[in-house]
């Protein structure tokens, strides 16, 4: 009963310092996530004060983001896209997510170990996860204001649908890579890497990881929307989307072994495009259902970016730090101009100013942040990769996030 007293009181401690986050974005008239990652800070500095501990520690992280957090966070993210556009620009989203994001993880990874150029402490492992958490953005911020200015629902969609695929695929390669790290610890090998036998491999890995999730995903989405249709009930509806969010990522995850997010992202499209007629009726309440969930758990994911940040962070790592910004969106402009000139081969073509928006609008967040927040703390490299990330982060927040609305006035969208 003490435990799960305590836990209660941890959960209401980070839930009290959201809503303070978005009260704090509210006056200074800034996006939520960063009032909630000043709401954290403070909340941080007011433990000692309170002689309260959390119990947040980075080594108890990791199952608190990958087991209830992503679930949430990707589930609302899929939801909201609309299907129909979502079809007609498929090719160029996955063209993006698959090949932009590879190319995108690997530039980022060369450019930040060279940068950093410590073999002993700072690994090509250590540069190859840094190169996945980055290749996973964000771009709430952009994505807000294309709303706002009523632009073109085809550029929101493929804004939001290539952020969405390629959250999912930066995940299964963080998850690769991590599997690969954490052996090598175990083994010995941690600047090595030795256990990573080859392209072969890892292509194989990917391929089963990516379309097991797909296949995982499309039969929850399927089963999901056949219960909905069978309760017949609004409230039942949300109850079953809920369950769909968890059980299609422990499903995928623990029974079947592929991608969990590849599930939970699947399976809302598919559900979404199945029940599309019974948006009015059993879903009337789900858009602003999930819209709070993925309110609470953004919030959450900044507010504990914001109790693990330390000053030290900033005065210790800062040259890794810019290393990282340089290399994050270097690595983003690029992988975008590259690949988008071949997307009309297999869909419509993306015009050079949402080339613009793709590459200067893929901020880093939510995604990023709990990977990074998810690292074991037995990889000896995981501050320095955790202070570069939150640096990223930080830059996208404060400035990336903050200029693009005169970047879309100036592009006239």
């Amino acid at each position: 009963m003490e435990g799960v007293t305590t836990l209660v009181g941890q959960g209401l401690y980070m839930a009290l310092a959201a809503v303070a986050g978005l009260g704090i974005a509210r006056l200074l008239k800034r996006d939520n996530t960063l009032g909630c990652l000043i709401a954290g800070v403070l909340a941080g500095a007011l433990l000692p004060v309170f002689d309260y501990d959390t119990g947040l520690r980075a080594e108890n992280l990791h199952q608190l983001v990958f087991f209830v957090i992503l679930p949430v966070l990707i589930f609302q993210s899929a939801w909201r896209i609309d299907p129909d556009i979502l079809f007609r620009w498929l090719g160029p989203i996955l063209l993006l997510a698959t090949i932009g994001v590879v190319i995108c993880a690997l530039i980022t990874s060369v450019l930040v170990y060279y940068g950093v150029h410590h073999p002993t402490g700072f690994p090509w492992l250590a540069a190859l996860l840094t190169g996945a958490i980055l290749a996973a953005t964000d771009p709430v911020s952009v994505v807000a204001r294309i709303r706002q200015g009523s632009a073109n629902e085809e550029l929101l969609t493929l804004v939001e649908g290539e952020s969405l695929f390629n959250d999912a695929v930066a995940i299964v390669l963080f998850s690769f890579v991590l599997g690969i790290a954490s052996h090598s610890v175990m083994e010995g090998s941690v600047a090595t890497g030795e256990t990573l036998s080859g392209v072969g491999s890892f292509a194989l890995y990917f391929s089963i990881l990516f379309f097991g999730g797909l296949a995982v995903g499309t039969l929850c989405g399927l089963v999901t929307a056949i219960v909905i249709l069978f309760l017949r009930s609004a409230g039942a509806a949300l109850m079953v989307l809920v369950l769909a969010a968890f059980g299609s990522f422990y499903l995928a995850e623990h029974v079947v072994g592929v991608s969990g997010i590849l599930s939970v992202m699947i399976c809302a499209i598919v559900s979404r495009a199945c029940l599309r007629e019974q948006q009015e009726t059993y879903l009337t309440h789900a858009a602003p259902t999930w819209e709070w969930l993925g309110l609470l758990f953004q919030a959450l994911i900044f507010v504990i970016m914001g109790l693990v940040i330390t000053f030290e962070m900033f005065t210790q790592q800062w040259l890794a730090m810019i290393i990282a910004i340089v290399a994050a969106i270097g690595a983003r402009g690029l992988a975008v101009f590259l690949v988008a000139p071949f997307a009309r081969f297999v869909g419509p073509p993306i015009p050079n100013s949402w080339r613009l928006i793709l590459s200067w609008g893929g901020l880093r967040g939510v995604i990023a942040v709990a990977l990074v927040l998810s690292l074991p703390v037995e990889l000896p490299y995981w501050w320095t990769v955790q202070s570069m990330v939150f640096g990223v982060v930080l830059f996208s927040l404060l400035v990336q996030g903050t200029t693009s609305t005169r970047l879309i006035k100036k592009l006239e969208l």
